[in-house]
């Protein structure tokens, strides 16, 4: 018979969400357990940082570690698909200035700053133990991890945390996990030596470029390497009719700049990786005895850099509620409701820009930003990750949507155009499998 151990807390995932909640609930004087699948440091796509987060590494006490291996980031290009235009807008032109830069960070490296200052909080974190089961009474839940050796673990839990990501334990469990069916990309991605990067203060700025059928992010990494990316329509990867790698640089082609600054660059590793089906969602993210955060909970598209902003702000505001959970389960109720409605922000404020990144009139609006009614600093708050900015924020979001459905009523046939393509692209061709392929 398996040994059972107790906990206050079990967090499934050590990944930004998991153990920022546990580092903060380890504050609150907490038994915490913390379960990683794998071994830090492990691979991870999703570079790119946002100046909100840099809030949540002061709160952690992680700052200066962050700083050590960040490549300075300030703001975000715009390139089109073709032609010589481009666009720079910077963090620091949104409604709160101070929020003005951001890095660019190696994954790998983050989340296991992130992983080992949990530990040294105070949560018990364990690698290499893959969660099998959660079965949860009206007291808590009873947690079975498989161990890499193949032995088994148990712990009774006042309360569980799935930050598992993309593996959404909790969702499928409870069969609360649908797919985004007003999105539907894949990704095809590697990482380069001696790409050219923009000059100057400009060098660590992610830039996104446009092309038929998505779009690519380039981010500089403080390496010397750089992430490159494809996000495309579903439909693109899965007419894929050659080796992964020659696909990819065949897509590259289809962005002269992009394909430029690669002219002399080297593939590391020669591998390139491919993901399907990114956009998804639970029905909820909390239940009596648990919650669900980051990836776990939903996962966006990830133009704008928000999935690890998004997934640490969930951290620290899951560990109040589980507080409530514990220690004033009177007031859970309204907690869980208040927590539903602020998860939901974040994703919904990102996901309509998504919705229309491809409409030519949210192009046209982004490499031309004019700050009418406020419009842009209200885009570059957004983009900043200060979603919870205020009054201010929420107006000039909502007079930027005005001002995109007046000029895309002056222009109904290329919005009815942009429209009509976007439906075609999200269908659904045919089943692409979920998981990363490398070659």
């Amino acid at each position: 018979m398996v040994e059972r151990a107790m906990c206050d807390v079990l967090v499934i995932g050590g990944g930004p969400a998991g153990s920022t909640i546990a580092t903060q609930l380890v504050r609150q004087g907490r038994s915490v357990v913390m379960l990683e699948k794998d071994h830090h440091p492990r691979f991870h796509i999703g570079e790119s940082l946002l100046p909100g987060n840099v809030a949540l590494f002061d709160k952690l006490g992680v700052r200066e570690q962050i700083d050590r291996i960040g490549m300075p980031k300030f703001g975000i290009e715009f390139v089109p698909q073709e032609g010589p235009e481009r666009s720079y807008v910077d963090f620091a032109e949104g409604w709160d200035p101070s929020k003005g830069q951001a890095w660019q960070v190696r994954r790998s490296d983050m989340d296991e700053i992130l992983f080992r200052h949990a530990g040294q909080q105070g949560a018990l974190t364990l690698e290499g133990a893959q969660v099998r089961q959660v079965t949860f009474d009206k007291d808590g839940a009873d947690v079975i991890a498989q161990m890499e050796d193949g032995s088994q673990r148990q712990w009774r839990a006042r309360f569980v945390v799935d930050a598992s990501g993309r593996d959404t334990l909790l969702a499928n469990q409870f069969k609360t996990k649908h797919k985004n069916d007003r999105h539907n990309s894949t990704a095809l991605f590697g990482h380069f030596r001696h790409a050219r990067r923009l000059p100057g203060k400009r060098e660590g700025n992610i830039s996104i470029c446009w092309f038929e059928h998505g779009w690519f992010w380039f981010i500089p990494l403080a390496d010397g390497t750089t992430s490159v990316g494809a996000v495309c329509w579903a439909y693109y990867l899965k007419a894929r009719d050659k080796p992964l790698k020659d696909y990819f640089f065949d897509t590259l082609k289809l962005c002269p700049e992009l394909h430029d600054r690669l002219k002399d660059a080297e593939l590391v590793d020669d591998k390139v990786h491919a993901t399907g089906n990114f956009s998804y969602s639970s029905d909820r993210a909390t239940g009596e005895r648990y919650l669900m955060i980051g990836d776990a909970y939903t996962f966006i598209d990830p133009m704008f850099s928000s999935g690890v902003f998004l997934a640490m702000q969930a951290g620290f505001d899951g560990a109040e509620l589980v507080a409530t959970a514990l220690d004033r389960p009177a007031d859970y109720p309204a907690a869980r409701t208040a927590f539903e409605e602020r998860m939901r922000v974040g994703p919904r404020d990102y996901s309509w820009f998504i919705y229309r990144s491809t409409n030519p009139t949210i192009r046209d609006m982004f490499m031309h930003p004019k700050n009418i009614f406020k419009v842009k600093q209200g885009l570059m708050s957004l983009l900043a990750a200060d979603i919870h900015h205020g009054p201010a924020y929420r107006q000039s979001l909502r007079m930027f949507k005005v001002v995109y459905y007046f000029v895309s009523l002056t222009h109904p046939v290329r919005s009815w155009r942009g429209w009509r393509r976007r439906r075609v692209n999200i269908a659904d061709h045919g089943k692409l499998r979920g998981e990363t392929i490398q070659t």
